[in-house]
């Protein structure tokens, strides 16, 4: 038997207002798209924000449906508008943010399960690193050097050669 590990490092900032102007812009950029969010069920409603290579900023909010299954995450609206809209331009950095209306926003939350696996295959597939900034409206925030480490022993389209 082998034992194996993983770990990951990433930074943490104790306020936005730490970090540098560029990282502060995406990440109050995706505080405000919370707005544009339709979360009237969970009142949860997440921004997402990304920075692309030729220097446009893009955004997506989370929209909500009464069939649950059939809503759509802000990362998987803003991955979709990019690949649709911007197909020639990588993602150089994403923000993600969100605002809890039955409790505090106080923290860093992280992608789902299928987003984290839609974030770590478009990386994959543009054959570029997407750094992630996490926060809240207030609090601590992550800034990680990219998306594929939120998915440890992912399951990626080389399985499938």
């Amino acid at each position: 038997m082998e034992k194996k590990e993983f770990q990951f490092s990433f930074d943490v900032y104790n306020s936005i207002d730490e970090l540098d102007n560029d990282d502060m812009m995406l990440l109050s950029e995706a505080q405000k798209v919370t707005e544009y969010s339709y979360a009237p069920y969970s009142k949860f409603h997440v921004g997402a924000v990304a920075k692309l290579s030729d220097g446009k900023i893009i955004s997506g909010s989370n929209q909500e449906n009464v069939s649950f299954p059939a809503g759509i995450c802000a990362e998987r609206v803003l991955l979709s508008a990019i690949s649709s809209l911007h197909s020639n331009a990588h993602i150089k950095t994403i923000a993600i943010s969100y605002k809890n209306e039955n409790g505090k926003s106080d923290h860093p939350i992280s992608p789902c399960g299928i987003c984290r696996q839609s974030l770590q295959e478009y990386e994959q597939r543009m054959k570029h690193p997407i750094r992630l900034i996490l926060g809240g409206m207030e609090g601590k925030i992550f800034v990680l050097p990219n998306t594929s480490l939120l998915l440890p022993l992912a399951f990626t389209s080389d399985e499938l050669k």
